[in-house]
Formats: C-alpha cells, sequence, structure tokens
C-alpha cells in the first residue's frame, strides 16, 4: 500500500451510535449535530447509523442533506415501518464500531449522557444500561407503568436495573453477535448478555422533556413487553430444552386427571354417585387429554428448536436503500 493509500484509509470506529428514526424530521438535523458534537468533544473515534423506519416526513432528505457533508453518518432506509427492534438490529447490523450504543431520535435522550456510558465501558463492564433518574414524562401513564415494569422484569430475570425501557446503553460488541431480536425485545439485551457471563452495569444519564412531536407508544406497547418476558423468561430457562416445561406441564395434567379418577371412583362405591352424573368423570378425561396434548407439544417445540438452531439465519427487515454503506458492510454478519 502506498504512503497516500495509508494516509487516506478510514480508521475503524471504536463508537459506533445507532439510531432507529421514525418520523424525525422536526429532530434529525439537531440530534445529529449534539451526536457528533459529542463525539468531537470527547475525541471519539465514532459514526452515527441512523436508521429510517419507513418514515412518512423528510426524515430521509434530511439525512441525506446531511450525510453530503458528513461521511461519518451511515444511514439505512426501510421499505415500510417495521418497528423500533428491527431498526435497531439494522443499524447494529451496520454498524462497525467496536463500542455500540443505540439513541433515541426524539432528543429525549441527552447524547451528553454518552461519556459516562463509555466510562463504565472502561471500567470493565460488557454492558451499561442507562438509568433516567430523573424522567420527564408524565407520572401515570408513563413513569409508574415503567417502574412496575422494571422490577417484574428484574424479579423474573434476576438482572436487577432500575430503568429496562431507556434506549440509551453501550454494548461491546462481542455481546451482541450471538443476540437475536424480535418483538420489543430490544430492552432485554442485558438479560441475554448476563446470561451469556457478560458483567452488567448501570450509568446514570439524563433526560429531557420531549421537544418535538409526541410520543409513539401507547398502552399496548406495555402489554407487548409483558409477552415479550414471558418468552425471555421460556427462553431463558427452557429454550434448550423445551420438552422439561411441556413435559412437565403435562406431569402435573396426568396427575391431576388421575386424582380426579380416583376420586370418581371412591364416590361411585362409597357414596354411591353414578358416574355418569358425576362432572368429575369428563374433568378426569379433560386433564388426561391435556396432558397428552402437553407431551406432543413438547416434542413439537424440541423439533422446531433443532430447526432453528441448525438452519434458521432470515433477517426481520428489507432495506430500500443505504448511504455511505459498503455492500460488504451491509451483507457483513
Amino acid at each position: 500500500m502506498s504512503q497516500h493509500q495509508a494516509d487516506t484509509v478510514e480508521p475503524r470506529p471504536r463508537l459506533s451510535i445507532v439510531i432507529p428514526a421514525y418520523n424525525e424530521g422536526d429532530s434529525v438535523d439537531e440530534l445529529l449535530a449534539e451526536v457528533f458534537g459529542v463525539i468531537d468533544r470527547n475525541g471519539y473515534v465514532g459514526e452515527v447509523v441512523i436508521v429510517d423506519d419507513g418514515s412518512s416526513d423528510d426524515t430521509w432528505p434530511k439525512l441525506l442533506a446531511y450525510g453530503a457533508h458528513e461521511p461519518r453518518l451511515r444511514a439505512v432506509r426501510f421499505r415500510r415501518n417495521f418497528g423500533q427492534t428491527a431498526a435497531m438490529v439494522a443499524g447494529l447490523d451496520h454498524a462497525r464500531g467496536e463500542i455500540l450504543i443505540p439513541l433515541d431520535a426524539d432528543l429525549q435522550n441527552d447524547p451528553n449522557s454518552i461519556p459516562d456510558l463509555m466510562a463504565k465501558i472502561d471500567e470493565g463492564y460488557d454492558v451499561v444500561s442507562g438509568w433516567r433518574r430523573d424522567r420527564k414524562d408524565y407520572f401515570l401513564s408513563r413513569r409508574l407503568p415503567s417502574v412496575i415494569a422494571n422490577r417484574l422484569i428484574s424479579w423474573v430475570s434476576g438482572v436487577r436495573l432500575h430503568d429496562y425501557g431507556c434506549s440509551l446503553k453501550a454494548y461491546r460488541r462481542e455481546v451482541l453477535d450471538p443476540v437475536n431480536l424480535y418483538g420489543e425485545m430490544h430492552r432485554f439485551i442485558p438479560i441475554y448478555a448476563s446470561w451469556t457471563g457478560a458483567r452488567v452495569g448501570e450509568a446514570v444519564v439524563h433526560h429531557r422533556p420531549r421537544k418535538y412531536g409526541r410520543s409513539k407508544y401507547g398502552i399496548m406497547r406495555t402489554f407487548k413487553v409483558v409477552l415479550d418476558l414471558l418468552v425471555v423468561k421460556f427462553l431463558g430457562s427452557y429454550g434448550t430444552k423445551p420438552i422439561y416445561f411441556f413435559g412437565g406441564l403435562g406431569l402435573i395434567f396426568f396427575i391431576a386427571s388421575f386424582l380426579t379418577a380416583a376420586y370418581t371412583l371412591y364416590a361411585k362405591y362409597v357414596d354411591h354417585v353414578f358416574v355418569h352424573r358425576n362432572p368429575l368423570l369428563i374433568i378426569s378425561i379433560f386433564f388426561a387429554l391435556t396432558g397428552i396434548q402437553s407431551l406432543f407439544l413438547g416434542l413439537l417445540a424440541e423439533i422446531a428448536i433443532r430447526t432453528y438452531h441448525e438452519s434458521q439465519s432470515r433477517p426481520i427487515y428489507a432495506v430500500r436503500s443505504r448511504m455511505n454503506i459498503e455492500l460488504s458492510d451491509a451483507l457483513r454478519k
């Protein structure tokens, strides 16, 4: 390689800031100015990867205009709205840094908190979760459900954090590579990382009132999070051996069937209750059939989990176009 070529080779960034964006045309210029200001002031070798999640406003044209004079901005545009988790996965797939920091695009996450996360990473943590201790949201509709959800998630998972819902987190790349995300699973990355032996910590981050637009999340998101939590618990405890869960459930139903059948016989010969008049007979048959179904569900789940581990490699998003991204980077896992 010539000296001129060596001088012009772009250094691999240490830090990648990943930003999912959906209809954030009002805030995107201000956001990028803040983020690149943090990168420059702290001397980070970094990049910003922003994913337009099928926006219907001027988010993408503004990204193109900004990227025309800022090569450290890399952007991906979806064909339609796939949701925050898919957008975050796309950003992580296209990021090149050793440290990955997701950030919301609505300006409520303060980019000036990024150095606090990086300081914890430099202390040796693999995952650093932001904690919006002074959260600027409505109490009843946002903060109270968040407190309840965080305590529930911490109790179920055993990974105790104050603020699972905060998007502002820092990850070492190696803890994210084996993680596949679906639904609202991005908030549970610290759990997956902890289960693989990662060192998980917290840092207090600054949270700001919403400046533009309104929240895109409603009460249904809380319901989805609860369902995803059930999935996380199941995968953590029985992800590699689902037959243990379904087989155990089937055993419970078989025992219940045996006990109700035994009591039906007792009632016939001791209390002289005719079997065809005893509803416990129907309940006993129901329990037995449910136990058989649970057992076969376990066998089917075993087949499915083996198929997944051996052959599943399907993306959960479709890209319309890219900017400042080589095809080889886009195809890299």
